[in-house]
């Protein structure tokens, strides 16, 4: 069956002749939906026509891998199990919540949301997609996604996933520019059956997360494998590679009579990526005199990966807070919270990346940790031409 040619004229401007048949777009839903009753994943938010949980799970699952969701998004819900619980809870609680998720904004626009949503909407969302788009932080695809998932609007959602699903039955090659944006939303549009829209979107999300990858696509397990005109991977953009840098944080701790204490900074309020949040207190590099060299191996080494730099991170120990703040790169804003009590506060994903391998919080799921020391020895430093 030969499936719709798409080319570029002279002004490289798509066009498409012919376009699907009737036969080829029932031939290419039925397929997928068949596909998609026998192998779809088994998730939390599936099968639940909830548009608060659809929300939250779609705004937890943007540029987050699905397995990192999963261990925050019943916990989530645990605490915040209505739109009105969010609107009302501080906004440190919601971000510890939050915290390992990475991309902070979208915790911090997701609460302020759930605020409108509750002064102005009656604590409801709407259920079009032109009416969620004039709230803030949802956009084009997000309001698709809620609109077609939990009510059941005939309107395609268009993620990563899809586009390459896309492009790939078409035979097309991965193309910036507004013209291929509105030619690929306008090509899945007309797929999306009138009934069930939102089993189709997942499907074509989940097609293009567990067949369609980017690399070494399964295409002898693909259901549309028949209409495809790649069969394989495909011409793609080149991507920015990622930076890499070498940073150190200091890990100091102390007993109290209630327990054990870890030392921690609160981020700026203007700082451009985890605004407000606690971390370790990050360490200079360098001294006046040159590089700041280690006298004894560090604590931990890790990496850590934000926004296109990969981090390899030396986690030194200090005694005490005023030895810590001898090297750190800012001397304010420090304070000791109580290991204890470490889930209820706004961490960084590396600071409690950090705190559960050095076991001083409890690892994902709960798990039980041995009970952790004092941090005592391992920052003693001096100046030098070489770290």
């Amino acid at each position: 069956m030969k499936l719709l040619h798409a080319s570029r004229n002279t002004s490289s401007e798509i066009t498409v002749e012919p376009a699907f048949t009737p036969a080829q777009r029932t031939e290419f839903t039925r397929s997928l939906r068949r596909w998609y009753e026998q192998h779809a994943r088994v998730l939390p938010w599936r099968g639940v026509r909830n548009p608060y949980r659809t929300w939250l799970s779609e705004i937890m699952l943007q540029q987050t891998r699905v397995n990192a969701v999963l261990e925050h998004y019943e916990r989530f819900l645990r605490r915040f199990p209505t739109i009105i619980s969010l609107a009302l809870a501080p906004e440190d609680e919601v971000l510890a919540q939050w915290s390992g998720l990475g991309y902070y904004r979208r915790a911090r626009m997701l609460h302020r949301t759930a605020k409108l949503i509750v002064e102005e909407y009656g604590g409801e969302l709407p259920s079009t997609a032109v009416g969620l788009r004039r709230l803030p932080g949802i956009g084009a695809y997000t309001a698709a996604a809620i609109a077609s998932i939990a009510f059941g609007e005939s309107i395609a959602v268009v993620d990563g996933n899809v586009e390459r699903v896309l492009l790939r039955v078409l035979g097309l090659p991965e193309t910036p520019g507004a013209k291929m944006v509105e030619f690929l939303e306008r090509t899945a549009n007309a797929l999306v059956p009138k009934q069930n829209a939102g089993d189709h979107n997942q499907a074509m999300m989940e097609l293009g997360a567990m067949i369609c990858t980017p690399r070494a696509p399964r295409c002898m397990e693909c259901p549309v494998f028949t209409l495809c005109r790649t069969r394989g991977e495909h011409p793609t953009l080149e991507r920015i590679p990622m930076r890499s840098e070498r940073v150190r944080y200091a890990l100091t701790t102390r007993r109290r009579q209630d327990g054990l204490e870890v030392l921690l900074q609160r981020r700026p309020k203007e700082a451009s990526l985890m605004a407000n949040m606690l971390e370790l207190p990050q360490l200079s590099m360098k001294t006046e005199a040159g590089d700041l060299v280690l006298l004894e191996e560090p604590l931990l080494r890790v990496r850590h990966s934000i926004v296109g730099t990969n981090y390899y991170v030396e986690v030194v120990g200090m005694a005490t807070r005023r030895e810590a703040a001898k090297y750190t790169l800012r001397s304010d804003a420090m304070e000791w919270v109580p290991v204890a009590k470490l889930q209820e506060f706004p961490l960084t994903g590396l600071a409690r990346k950090v705190l559960q391998r050095m076991k001083l919080m409890k690892l994902p799921g709960g798990l039980p940790q041995e009970v952790p020391l004092l941090i005592g020895r391992g920052g003693r430093a001096a100046t030098g031409k070489k770290a």
